[in-house]
Order: C-alpha cells, then structure tokens, then sequence
C-alpha cells in the first residue's frame, strides 16, 4: 500500500462515486424536458406534478454531482501532478471548455428551471429546461473528449517530454471518442429510464399516485425498449474499435491469454477464474469460436492475446474481466425486462403482474451498477498506462507521501460518507413521498402555473412541501 497504489485507490473511489450523479442527471434533465413539454401540450396536471417531483431530485442530484466533480479534480494537482505537467497543455484546455460551453450554460439557466415556474413566461421556463439539458451533453462531450484522449491519444507532438496539441480536431475526435461518448450518454438515459420505471412500479405496488406510476412506467418500457437494444449494438462497435486501437484491454475483457490455433478461432468464455500467474484461466467454460463471431464478425477471427506484451504492461485480468461480465449481464437482463414488459403491455397486464412490478423495483438502480462496471473495464484495462502506450501510471503520481494519501482518503471517505450520504438519504425521503397535488385555487385557470406552495428562492431547491 505505498503513495501510487493509495492514490490510485482514492482517485477510483472520487471518480466512481462522482459518475454516479452525471450518469442519473443527463437522462434526468432529458427526462424533465419531455414532462415539460407534455404539460404545455395537454395542461394536465399530473404532468406537472411530476416535472416538480423529479425536479427537486433532479436538483440534488446536480449539486452533489458539481461537489464531486470539484474534489475530483483537485486531486490533479494534488496526486498526479506528474501528469498534469506532462498533459496539461491538452487536458487543460479540454476541461476549460467544459466549463466555458457546458458548465455555464447549466448554471445560467438552472436558477431560471429551479425558481422561474410563474415568474418567467412559459416558453422561456420551458428553454431554460432544455438548454440545462443541452448543457449536461456538451458537459459529457468534453470529459468524454478529455478522458478518451488518455486511451487513444491523438493529435499531439511529444516535445521535451511534454504533450503539446499539434490538431486540435483529432486531439477531441480521437479514435475511441465517439464510440465512447455514445455508450456513455445511452448509459446515462438507460439508467435514468430505470430508475423511473423501478420508483413507477414501488408507487404501484403500494397503491399510490397511480395515475402518474402508469404513465412512467409506460414511458421507461417504451424507452428501454428502443435503447437497450441500440446501446448493444453501440457496444459492438465499441467493441470493435477496442480491439483495434487497445488490442490488450479487450484480451483482459475476454481473458484470452494465448493466441488460438489456426482455423481454431476465439472461444467465448462465459466464466472463469483468471490466473494471472500461470497464465491461464480455470474452472473454465466457454464456448468455442462464438467469440470470433461477436469480436471479430468472422467465425475463424482472431484477437491479440494477453501474452503479446509483456507481464509489466498487461492490466490486471481479474477485476476487469468480472467487471465486463457484470455489465454485459445486467444489460442482457434490461433487454429481457423490457421486451417481457412491451408484451405485458400489449397484453393489458403491464400494471397487474406483481413479479413484473417486483422485477422492476428490483432493476431500478442496475443501470448504476453497469455504469460503475463499466468505468472499471475502461480505466483498469487501461493500466499500466496513464496515457495509453506513453506514460505509465507509475511515472504520473506527483511526489506524496504514504501517510498524506492516508490523511486525505480517510477524509473522502467520512465526508462522502456524512455529505452524501445525507444527501441520498433526502432523495429516497422525496421518493417516498412522491408527486404532490397542486392547488391553483378558485379564481385561477387550468394554464396557471402556481403550485400549492409557490416555490422560491428561501426554500432552497429542494423544499419538499
């Protein structure tokens, strides 16, 4: 447990925990527009009760994620000072747009979504919706953009040992970046999807807000029902370009040690217990050349094995070869859910079957679960690099000491512990609360917009009367 391994630890658990929120906030604020415009489009109220609902969570969930989001890059200067001295003159920048595109976008309009309902004409409270929406895609565009270039770098001239930009288009566009960004952003709308569906069928279940609960829970199966398959083939391709421009991250995904016979082709290994040491898998079962035909779309295709570089630039085969099938599993159980869910519904049983609702309650937080998986094949099967096949993470950590790594992760861990904990702690209250009446009082029309309670600024963004 020296600096580098204590480092690495700590940053995993920030950027992990820190994935969480934008993961649920992109679909979030998608979600809110579409509430929106249903709204303006029909006036029925339970639209509205429901946009004010995921509001609040929606605001929680924000603030903690901008929290998380500031610790997170503290540690660049902190405990990878090596690589912000190397990179920064391309991550820097990339970051800086985030904030000047992205980030100031969602601040100036968040204040206008959050205080503006009644105090702001209609179409304008409906476009600051949007555009705080907007604004949580071009904020992925550029992490995704930043974090990408570290995979596949691109476009940079090496000079005194620093990365300098040489084409700026090929430093974003690099050559995992838009297959990357689209996994990630379906990512984010699947598990949004989810955990509507999964709050619609507890609401359900017990008897409460049912009109709203139908309505979500149709959307979520309607929605999971066009994505999850699109985010498969997504992954296909993603997939594909792995194995083309990081040939041994995909190996420890598919922990293929040793190059196969020829004619023989790529079995798929559906389990196993990698062993590192010996270089081979045990207790394993796998399925002969399927493999090819999902990696390479030829059943005698072959993929680069662990054993084509040497020990000390292999990522460790275990976490991130668990980790994928974690991810392709709860994948494969969204795609089950939502067609068995799309047939209920054309059955008219949708809101009747309780193992279907269970299944649901159940599923609600699995896109989480994916997501955090899925960091872990991509940042893991990275290693031993930094900065793929240029700067090891060894050489990346900044001059710490063991004992100041301890100091600060001990302090993540209460603080996350203590902040957020109270902060998810809130959002379940709101959910078990759910979507509360409006009352718009005698003399007010349909189209009024006051809540039962007008919403302002001293109440905060989160009042949960």
């Amino acid at each position: 447990m020296d600096a580098l391994l204590l480092s690495r630890i700590q940053f995993g658990f920030v950027v992990s925990f820190h994935v969480l929120f934008p993961a649920f906030t992109i679909g979030l604020s998608s979600w809110l527009t579409f509430l929106e415009w249903r709204w303006l489009r029909t006036r029925d109220p339970v639209w509205r009760e429901l946009y004010f609902f995921w509001m609040r969570i929606f605001a929680v969930s924000f603030g903690m994620g901008v929290v998380s989001g500031i610790v997170m890059s503290f540690q660049f200067g902190t405990n990878w000072s090596a690589l912000s001295i190397a990179a920064g003159n391309i991550l820097g920048p990339l970051l800086s747009y985030e904030v000047l595109t992205a980030f100031f976008l969602e601040a100036s309009f968040l204040g206008v979504m959050l205080f503006g309902w009644g105090r702001v004409s209609e179409k304008l409270h409906f476009l600051s919706t949007f555009l705080v929406a907007l604004g949580t895609v071009i904020s992925t565009f550029w992490i995704l953009s930043a974090n990408s270039w570290l995979h596949t770098p691109d476009g940079y001239a090496l000079i005194d040992g620093v990365f300098q930009p040489a084409d700026w288009m090929s430093v974003i566009f690099n050559p995992s970046f838009p297959y990357r960004l689209t996994h990630m952003v379906l990512a984010a709308f699947i598990t949004t999807c989810f955990v509507i569906g999964g709050v619609a069928a507890w609401y359900l279940r017990r008897g409460e807000h049912v009109d709203g609960a139908r309505r979500m829970l149709k959307l979520a199966v309607a929605f999971a029902a066009i994505t999850v398959p699109v985010q498969i083939v997504v992954g296909d391709l993603h997939g594909l370009n792995t194995a083309e421009v990081q040939p041994v991250k995909l190996a420890a995904m598919e922990g293929h040690w040793h190059e196969s016979a020829p004619g023989e082709g790529v079995p798929l290994v559906v389990f196993a217990v990698p062993d590192a040491k010996a270089e081979r898998n045990d207790f394993e079962f796998a399925i002969p050349r399927l493999g090819s035909l999902i990696l390479t779309h030829s059943w005698d295709g072959t993929i680069t094995p662990l054993t084509a570089v040497p020990r000390d630039e292999r990522p460790p085969v275990a976490p991130v070869f668990y980790a994928f099938r974690i991810m392709v599993a709860i994948g494969l159980a969204m795609l089950a859910l939502s067609v068995v869910s799309l047939w209920a519904w054309r059955r008219r049983w949708l809101f009747e079957s309780t193992w279907l609702l269970n299944a649901w309650r159940l599923m609600a937080p699995s896109g989480f679960i994916a997501v955090l998986a899925g960091w872990v094949v991509v940042e893991m099967g990275r290693q031993p690099w930094v900065i793929q096949g240029l700067l090891r993470t060894a050489d990346a950590v900044s001059n710490v000491d063991r004992t100041s790594v301890i100091v600060s992760l001990s302090a993540f861990l209460l603080a996350y512990a203590v902040v957020f904990g109270a902060g998810g702690g809130y959002i379940l209250k709101m959910i078990r609360k759910g979507p509360q009446p409006f009352d718009d009082g005698p003399d007010s029309d349909e189209g009024e917009r006051t809540p039962a309670r007008p919403i302002s600024a001293a109440d905060g963004p989160v009042g949960d009367d």
